[in-house]
């Protein structure tokens, strides 16, 4: 289905569902082409590719409102479907911060988010993607099985459109490689993983690097041991840094913050973090992967500085959100609640060898195990495993510990961040140190 396609069957569900007795409503059509690769040793072991398409129509009367998904285009079922909606609509109890937005996008720049390379490449390089990456990371004979080395790539089309007269389109692509090796350690199985992604296939880290790393992963935790209990800086390495700004990005969501789930909820305006503490949602930047022209409601996205400084300026809304708490939003609604666009730490200047030359005495995070954040109290703890630090280098590789603390305590102990940012998820960060957390181990 291209954006033509798409655009006119949102428009004419929306002009169907006014003429079935909405006052107002809004139609997103979403097509994507998939294909996934799994191979396990010499053996591709899933070859996965599917075409898509859904319907999702938002319908109001009044301060009512139903919602409908469908993947039958045909118009008998979408008649039938539609007036089911709008009678559903007409029984539910009023709420009155529902709606259509109060302003919809008029720039739609073009933010460079379509690779022709994704789609014109031969299903069989892709295949020999996976492949190849079984074979680096068995290229070490520590490496003796895997939980599978991936390809994966969508390309998508995107139409929305609403009673209040926003129409718009647009095409995205993104691809990525993982690999999970397996590392035999006398009687220990040691797991890894490592991956890549971005909307482009030239910005891929190539197949030898990601294999490389991947396999670095499980064989340098060879050795591990359990370290004491301790208190003492802890350093989080980009791809664990990114998991920790997960977590803060759901204490910043309106929310969360609206019924009572988040612990920075009435800190608007507080310095909570140190100055180093510069996290933005951006929405326009070209070519990445959480941005897009507009959200999923039709707003348009922007860059939005949440905290500056380590000052928490905003939190994020979309447009029920912000109605119901008194804000703006700020083009964060994913059409059913509310998302991250590029939520990201911004960058600092030494490398993450420089920070844990910088440190003493400390620990290194490469992974993190379990969920336990408590966004209501803001309480944070993670099983972990990485590296002890000793006078600046990497002494020894640790594992079966727990890592605890504040949130807020931990945004205001950061006391370096790395330059090691990269844009391969919706919400990213650089590595970073805390100055003063509990390990607990024996």
């Amino acid at each position: 289905m291209d954006e033509a396609q798409a655009l006119e069957h949102a428009t004419s569900a929306v002009a169907l569902a006014i003429s079935l007795g909405a006052e107002q409503a809004e139609a997103t059509v979403s097509s994507v082409r998939r294909l996934h690769v799994e191979a396990r040793g010499e053996n591709v072991a899933k070859l996965e590719g599917s075409t898509g398409k859904s319907l999702h129509v938002r319908v109001f009367t009044g301060s009512r409102n139903a919602t409908l998904v469908t993947s039958d285009f045909s118009p008998e079922s979408m008649r039938a479907a539609l007036r089911r909606a709008v009678d559903q609509a007409g029984v539910i109890a009023p709420d009155p911060f529902s709606g259509l937005p109060d302003a919809c996008a008029t720039d739609l720049p073009d933010l460079a988010l379509y690779d022709a390379a994704i789609a014109q490449r031969e299903d069989a390089a892709k295949v020999e993607d996976a492949l190849a990456l079984e074979r680096w990371i068995r290229e070490d004979p520590r490496i003796q099985n895997s939980s599978g080395s991936h390809y994966g790539d969508g390309i998508s089309t995107l139409a929305l459109a609403n009673s209040a007269g926003f129409q718009a389109s647009y095409r995205s692509t993104r691809a990525s490689r993982s690999s999970g090796p397996v590392a035999q350690d006398g009687p220990l199985k040691r797991t890894a993983h490592y991956g890549t992604g971005a909307r482009y296939l030239a910005e891929l880290e190539d197949v030898e690097r990601v294999a490389r790393v991947a396999a670095r992963r499980a064989t340098e935790m060879f050795g591990a041991r359990k370290p004491p209990t301790m208190r003492l800086p802890v350093i989080f390495e980009r791809d664990v840094a990114a998991a920790v700004l997960d977590d803060l990005f759901q204490a910043i969501s309106a929310a969360n913050v609206a019924t009572g789930n988040s612990w920075a909820a009435e800190r608007v305006g507080e310095r909570i973090g140190s100055d180093l503490v510069t996290i933005v949602d951006d929405g326009r930047m070209p070519g990445k992967l959480g941005s897009s022209p507009f959200d999923g409601e039709g707003v348009a996205t922007r860059r939005t500085p949440v905290f500056e400084r380590g000052v928490l300026r905003t939190f994020l809304f979309d447009s029920y959100y912000a109605r119901k708490l008194g804000g703006q939003t700020t083009g964060n609604s994913t059409g059913g609640g509310i998302g991250a666009n590029s939520f990201y730490l911004e960058a600092g200047t030494r490398s993450l060898d420089e920070l844990v030359a910088g440190t003493e005495r400390g620990v290194l995070i490469l992974d993190t195990i379990g969920f336990a954040t408590e966004h209501a109290s803001g309480n944070y703890s993670r099983g972990a495993r990485g590296f002890y630090i000793e006078r600046g280098e990497l002494a020894y590789p640790i594992d079966e510990f727990t890592i605890a603390g504040q949130f807020d305590a931990m945004l205001a102990g950061i006391d370096a961040v790395a330059n090691d940012l990269r844009f391969d998820g919706s919400v990213v960060a650089p590595s970073f140190r805390v100055a003063e957390m509990t390990v607990s181990g024996r």
